[in-house]
């Protein structure tokens, strides 16, 4: 899955799948993530937020089921 870029503390960069509904995650330790049923606005909204650390806590984390790919 081709990843971009982001600002964040945490954060590399973030991918997305819209045929599955899938988000990729790749965080700064080197964990990628990937959450699942995740609408495409969302991570519309991701890539374009001031907060992208924020915006994962109250919109993806612990609402989106997720599995480690590494």
């Amino acid at each position: 899955m081709d990843r971009v870029d982001v600002e964040s503390k945490n954060v590399v960069s973030a991918g997305y799948d819209a045929e599955n509904s899938i988000l990729e995650i790749e965080y700064s330790d080197g964990g990628i993530y990937q959450y699942t049923n995740v609408p495409q606005t969302k991570y519309e909204e991701l890539i374009s937020t001031d907060s992208v650390g924020r915006f994962l806590i109250q919109s993806i984390k612990g609402v989106h089921p997720f599995t480690r790919m590494n």
